[in-house]
C-alpha cells in the first residue's frame, strides 16, 4: 500500500510540472504581446528564483548572481552545494514545494482580509473519491466568488494563482542538474516501501506525506490555472487564426 502511495505522489508531481509547463507554454504562444506575457509570468518568475535562493540557502551553495527579468526569464547562479547529491536536487526542486505553499499563504490572506470563500479541498489524492472531491471544490470556488456572490479581490487571487502556476515546473536546466539525484531518490524511495523495513517505511512514510500534501496543493492550483486559462487562451487563438 506504501509503494502504490509512493508511486501516486510521484504521479501527482509529474501532473503537476507538465501542467506548469504546457500552460506556460500555451501562454507565450497565444498571448497578443510578449509584454503582456511577461506581465503575467511578473510575480511567479520572482518567486520562483526566491525558491532557488532558499534552496541554495538551504543545502550551502554560494550565490553568485541572480536574474529576476530577462527575455528568457530568471536565473540564479550558484556553486555547488555542500550537500552531495540530494543538493542539486533540493535547489533544483524547490519552486515545485514553495509556490504552492505561498498559494496556501494568498489563499489564506485572501480569505481573512479580503473576504473571498474558499472550499475545502483534499490533502492527498489517493482515491478516485479525493479526485471527485477536488474537482468539486474547484467548481465550489468560482461559484462561491463569481456567481453565488461577486468578490472583486478574488479576480487579483486567480492572477497571482494563474502567474504562480506557470512557474512551478523546473526549467530544463534545472532538470538537467537533478535528474540524476531525483531517479536514484526515487528508486531508493521505492526500494525501502519494498523492502517492509518497520521503522525506514515509517520515516519515509511521513516524508512521502508532507511531499503529497505540497504536490496535491501544486494539483489543485494547477487546475484552477487551467479553468482561468482556457476562456482567454480560446479567445487569443481563434483570433489569431481569423487574422492569418
Amino acid at each position: 500500500m506504501e509503494s502504490l502511495s509512493f508511486l501516486i505522489v510521484i504521479a501527482t508531481g509529474i501532473a503537476v510540472m507538465l501542467i506548469s509547463t504546457m500552460l506556460d507554454h500555451l501562454w507565450a504562444q497565444v498571448s497578443p504581446l510578449r509584454i503582456f506575457y511577461y506581465l503575467i509570468r511578473a510575480p511567479g518568475v520572482i518567486v520562483h528564483e526566491c525558491s532557488h535562493i532558499l534552496g541554495c540557502l538551504v543545502t550551502g551553495a554560494a550565490i553568485t548572481n541572480v536574474v529576476f527579468f530577462s527575455k528568457d526569464g530568471g536565473s540564479v547562479t550558484y556553486t555547488r552545494p555542500k550537500i552531495p547529491v540530494l543538493g542539486d536536487v533540493i535547489i533544483s526542486s524547490a519552486p515545485l514545494f514553495c509556490i504552492p505553499l505561498v498559494l496556501v499563504g494568498l489563499t489564506w490572506c485572501f480569505s481573512r482580509f479580503l473576504g473571498c470563500t474558499f472550499p475545502a479541498f483534499p490533502v492527498i489524492i489517493d482515491s478516485a473519491n479525493t479526485l471527485h472531491d477536488l474537482a468539486a471544490g474547484i467548481v465550489a470556488l468560482f461559484t462561491l466568488n463569481l456567481v453565488a456572490a461577486f468578490h472583486p479581490w478574488f479576480l487579483l487571487y486567480l492572477y497571482f494563482t494563474l502567474s504562480l502556476v506557470l512557474s512551478v515546473a523546473p526549467s530544463t536546466q534545472d532538470l538537467t542538474n537533478a535528474a540524476i539525484g531525483i531517479v536514484l531518490i526515487a528508486l531508493f524511495g521505492l526500494f525501502i516501501f519494498l523492502s517492509a523495513v518497520s521503522w525506514a517505511v515509517g520515516i519515509l512514510w511521513q516524508i512521502t506525506s508532507v511531499i503529497g500534501m505540497a504536490f496535491t496543493l501544486g494539483l489543485t492550483f494547477g487546475l484552477i490555472a487551467l479553468v482561468i486559462s482556457l476562456p482567454p487562451l480560446v479567445w487569443f487563438a481563434c483570433t489569431h487564426r481569423s487574422r492569418a
